[in-house]
C-alpha cells in the first residue's frame, strides 16, 4: 500500500527540486544587461562580468564631463542596480573556463578601480586638477585625458586608470611590482615595501646594490627630467630593514607536498628557485654547492666593493630559513655522481652559472702570468693568492672586465691597461661602471684588439697588440672592428687577464646523459619553462641563458620555480 504524502511533503520535495542556477554574462553593453535581465526574471543568480570600469558599452569624452555637458543614458542600467539578483563585476576579465559534468568553473581576474564611489560627486573636481595626463584611448590616442575616468551618466561609476604592467615592471626581468614598492616607500610603509618586493625577489640587499637597472631606463618619468630611482629604492628599503634590527618574518604555507628536489648550484638563480619552492610548500629542498659558500656568482664575481660579503650574507640567511637543506663544498660529477642525485631526487635543477672564462684565441695565452679574469675575482672574494705587483693588461669591455681593472688596483697593481677593441660607445659594460674606472686611473686603449701573449723565460711580459677601425655592423648590431694593416704594437705587463666572457662548466653530467647544449656550453632549455630536453631537469640562470645579470639569473630560478611545481603536481595527478 502506498502512502499518499502530505500537502507539506509534496511542498518541501517540490521546493528541493527547484535549485538556484548562476549565469555568467560576459559583456556590459546592451546585449549583456538584457541576458542578465532576462536570466534574472527567470529566478536564475547572474553575474555580470564587464572587462570595462562600467556598463553601458560606451565612455563619456572628457570635454564633456569637464563642461558638465554630458547626456548620455544606457536603458535598463538602472533595472541591473536594482536587481538583488544581479552583481556587476566591472574591471573583469575571464581567465579560465572548465566544464565538469555540466557545472562550470570559472577564472575571473578583477582590477580594483581604486576609487571610493560613495564620494563621487567631489571626483568631478579632481578631473579638472589630475596632473597625471596619459593618451586618451576613447579618442584612439589622438588627444590627452587625465588617469581619472568617468565611464558614463548611466553607470555614474569613476575609475583610475593605470596599466596592467607598467614599462618599468614590464622591462625588469623579474616583473617586481615597482609600482606597488615605491608607492609603498613613498607612503612611509617600508615593511610593506619589502614584503612587496619580496614577493618575489628574495636578494633585495644584493640586487639592490648590483642591478643595472633597465626598469630606470624605460621609466617614463625620464621624458620629463629623471626616472625613478627604482633600484636605490630597493636598497633603502631593505637597508632599512637592517639598520633598524628588525628581523624578517619567515611564512610558509600550512599545505606541504614530500617530493625531493635537488638544486645544483646556490647562486642567485638557485637560490631564487629554493626559494620559491619552500613557499609552495615543498619540505625536501637540498642546494648543492661547489665553492664553500652560497653566493654563486653574488659573492665569487661581484667585487666586496660593490657587493659587501656581509651584505650578501643577510640575503642568504633569510633563504635558508625556509626549511632549505644546504650542502657547500660538493663537486656534482666529482663528490657526488648526477646519477645518484637524479634517481634519488623527483626533480632536478641546474644552476651552476657561468665560472669559465673564454679564451683570447691568441698564441702563448697559457703562459705563466696569464689569468682567467672571473678566476681572478672569484680567488680574490675567497682569500687565494693571487698577483698584485707591476702592470697588469686586461681584455675585454663589460662589466668583469671593469671588475677586474678595478679591482686590480685596490690590490696592489701600480697600473692597469684595458684593451677594448671597439670604442668607448660600443662598450657592454654599465656607462657608470666605465666612468668610475676612469675615475679611479685605470687606462683605457680603444680600438685595440690582441694578437699575440710575449713570453720571456716562460712568462709572459707583455702583449703584442694590433690597432682597429670600426666597418659594418655586426650581428650584434655594434659596428664589426676591422685590422689595421701594419698597426702593430707592443704593450709591457707583468699580468694579463682575460675577461672577454665565461661560459658554463658542463663536467657535471656526461655524454651518456644526453643533454643538449648551446654555443656557449648553455643548457638547452624550453625557454618558457627552463625544462631541459632530459625530463625531471631543469636548468636556470646563467646555465641557460648565457652569462647575463643577476636579476635575470633570479628571474629564471622563479620561473623554473613554479615549472618545477607544475611538473611534480601533475605527475601526481596522472598516477
Amino acid at each position: 500500500m502506498v502512502r499518499p504524502l502530505s500537502i507539506n511533503t509534496k511542498l518541501k520535495r517540490e521546493c528541493a527540486e527547484v535549485v538556484e542556477r548562476k549565469v555568467l554574462v560576459i559583456g556590459g553593453g546592451a546585449a549583456g544587461i538584457k541576458a542578465a535581465l532576462s536570466e534574472a526574471a527567470a529566478g536564475n543568480k547572474v553575474y555580470l562580468v564587464e572587462h570595462l570600469p562600467g556598463i553601458g558599452g560606451e565612455r563619456i569624452p572628457q570635454d564633456r564631463i569637464i563642461t558638465d555637458s554630458y547626456s548620455f543614458t544606457v536603458p535598463d542600467v538602472a533595472a541591473i542596480k536594482e536587481n538583488e539578483k544581479i552583481e556587476v563585476l566591472t574591471n573583469a576579465d575571464l581567465q579560465g573556463l572548465i566544464n565538469e559534468n555540466g557545472q562550470y568553473k570559472v577564472k575571473l581576474h578583477c582590477r580594483t578601480t581604486r576609487v571610493l564611489q560613495e564620494k563621487s560627486r567631489d571626483l568631478l573636481q579632481a578631473i579638472r586638477v589630475c596632473p597625471i595626463h596619459m593618451y586618451d584611448d576613447y579618442n584612439e590616442g589622438i588627444e590627452w585625458r587625465t588617469a581619472i575616468d568617468f565611464f558614463n551618466s548611466a553607470w555614474e561609476g569613476y575609475n583610475i586608470y593605470k596599466e596592467e604592467m607598467p614599462v618599468c615592471q614590464r622591462t625588469c626581468p623579474m616583473n617586481l611590482d615597482i609600482r606597488t614598492y615605491v608607492g609603498q616607500i613613498a607612503d612611509g610603509k617600508y615593511a610593506e615595501s619589502l614584503a612587496t618586493i619580496r614577493k618575489k625577489l628574495p636578494f633585495p640587499l644584493g640586487i639592490g646594490r648590483v642591478c643595472p637597472h633597465p626598469c630606470e631606463f624605460e621609466c617614463n618619468r625620464g621624458y620629463k627630467d629623471e626616472p625613478v630611482s627604482i633600484c636605490s629604492l630597493k636598497r633603502f628599503v631593505a637597508d632599512y630593514e637592517v639598520n633598524s634590527n628588525v628581523e624578517p618574518k619567515i611564512q610558509l604555507p600550512e599545505e606541504t607536498y614530500p617530493e625531493k628536489i635537488a638544486i645544483i648550484g646556490g647562486g642567485p638563480s638557485g637560490l631564487t628557485c629554493a626559494y620559491h619552492l619552500a613557499l609552495s610548500g615543498y619540505q625536501n629542498i637540498t642546494v648543492f654547492e661547489a665553492l664553500p659558500e652560497l653566493g654563486g656568482m653574488l659573492r665569487v664575481g661581484i667585487p666586496e666593493y660593490r657587493l659587501p660579503k656581509a651584505i650578501l650574507a643577510k640575503d642568504i640567511e633569510f633563504i635558508t630559513r625556509h626549511g632549505i637543506e644546504i650542502r657547500t663544498g660538493v663537486c656534482i660529477g666529482k663528490d657526488i655522481g648526477f646519477d645518484d642525485i637524479r634517481n634519488d631526487c623527483d626533480a632536478v635543477l641546474i644552476a651552476v652559472g657561468a665560472h669559465q672564462g673564454m679564451s683570447m684565441r691568441v698564441k702563448n695565452e697559457d703562459a705563466e702570468g696569464v689569468y682567467e679574469g672571473i678566476k681572478f675575482l672569484r680567488d680574490v672574494a675567497l682569500g687565494n693568492e693571487v698577483p698584485n705587483k707591476g702592470t697588469a693588461i686586461v681584455v675585454g669591455g663589460g662589466n668583469v672586465a671593469m671588475d677586474v681593472s678595478r679591482t686590480g688596483l685596490r690590490i696592489g697593481f701600480d697600473e692597469v691597461n684595458l684593451l677594448y677593441r671597439r670604442t668607448r660607445r660600443e662598450m657592454p659594460a654599465s656607462p657608470w661602471e666605465v666612468d668610475a674606472a676612469e675615475d679611479e686611473g685605470i687606462r683605457f686603449h680603444f680600438l685595440v684588439a690582441p694578437q699575440e701573449v710575449l713570453v720571456k723565460d716562460g712568462k709572459a711580459v707583455g702583449m703584442q697588440c694590433l690597432k682597429m677601425e670600426l666597418g659594418e655592423p655586426d650581428a650584434s648590431g655594434r659596428r664589426r672592428p676591422v685590422p689595421i694593416e701594419g698597426s702593430e704594437f707592443v704593450m709591457e705587463a707583468d699580468t694579463i687577464f682575460a675577461a672577454i666572457g665565461q661560459v658554463t662548466d658542463t663536467s657535471l653530467v656526461e655524454e651518456k646523459h644526453g643533454f643538449k647544449f648551446g654555443r656557449k656550453f648553455n643548457f638547452e632549455v624550453n625557454p618558457k619553462t627552463f625544462e631541459t630536453n632530459v625530463e625531471g631537469v631543469f636548468a636556470s640562470g646563467d646555465a641557460a641563458t648565457g652569462a647575463n645579470i643577476a636579476i635575470r639569473a633570479c628571474a629564471g630560478g622563479k620561473t623554473a620555480a613554479e615549472s618545477i611545481h607544475k611538473y611534480l603536481r601533475g605527475r601526481v595527478e596522472s598516477a
